[in-house]
């Protein structure tokens, strides 16, 4: 009898020591993501901000975090004002990126002639050095916002039609066989199979390029443009503030990271509706 009690108080304090662990891990694998980036982000304005001050390295050339910190408050009104413009137009071009991109993905995996025409032209302009052609963008559509936007698409729409073309062929093949056994047309199959099957490509896709959307519009308003963190960069950098240079590219990584996460969580939404908790 005894024996068996302390059977029990073992497994007992066993259970309890694995719970314990297991805890400990959740908590580990909880704060670490959050708490590992700031702490390194932080050490690493700590080292530019000591090798500024210590080397002395005039502002114009590299000025410490505390200024870019004290330009972005001084100037946070003109940023916003140039921000809009920005965003407005990298999330337009992204959405013409997206559509273009899946129409074209949806032609090429559909269709063998189509197929076979256009990814190698595909291949053959992705190749092409992008901001090589922004000043034929400006000369073909004009300083407005159309070469912009056409430039951002441009610019953009490549990973959307690789992603979702990797994504429609890679579906299973049995499931489609049992569909059409079931009499299924091609458009049940695609609205049912393949296109919920290709979320996660075509959403690796999008990521990619909403990201680029913005480096299109940027290289965009710094050829031309009278509004925008392009030009306000390009007009900080002809009066030499270095400042308010890196307060815009901050404003710009908020951006694109507010973008990024909007784009995640679209991605988490769409997969819960079509497969649930799975």
């Amino acid at each position: 009898m005894a024996l068996d009690s302390l059977s029990t108080a073992d497994l007992g304090a066993g259970r309890l020591d694995g719970l314990t662990r297991a805890l400990k891990a959740g908590v580990s694998r909880g704060w670490r993501p959050v708490v590992l980036p700031i702490v390194t982000a932080a050490l690493a304005l700590a080292a530019w901000e000591a090798l500024v001050r210590v080397r002395r390295i005039p502002s114009a050339i590299l000025p410490p975090p505390t200024e870019v910190a004290q330009t972005l408050v001084a100037v946070h009104g003109l940023l916003l004002e140039h921000a809009w413009p920005t965003l407005v137009e990298t999330v337009a071009g992204f959405l013409l990126a997206a559509v273009v991109g899946m129409v074209v993905a949806i032609a090429i995996t559909y269709s063998r002639p189509i197929r076979e025409a256009l990814y190698p032209l595909l291949v053959v302009f992705q190749l092409i050095p992008k901001v090589a052609l922004a000043p034929l963008f400006i000369v073909w559509l004009g300083i407005g916002t159309s070469s912009r936007l056409m430039f951002a698409l441009f610019i953009s729409f490549f990973p959307v039609v690789i992603s979702t073309a990797a994504g429609l062929i890679d579906t299973d093949r049995t499931m489609i066989r049992l569909a059409r056994s079931l009499t299924a047309n091609d458009w049940q199959i695609f609205v049912n199979i393949r296109f919920p099957g290709a979320l996660p490509h075509i959403f690796s896709g999008l990521k990619i390029a909403v990201t680029l959307s913005i480096i299109g519009v940027i290289v965009g308003e710094f050829i031309t443009s009278q509004a925008g963190l392009g030009y306000l960069i390009v007009f900080a950098t002809s009066r030499a503030e270095t400042a308010a240079i890196m307060a815009a590219i901050l404003v710009l990584c908020v951006i694109g990271l507010v973008l990024y996460g909007v784009v995640a969580l679209a991605e988490r939404v769409m997969l819960t509706w079509y497969h649930g908790d799975r």
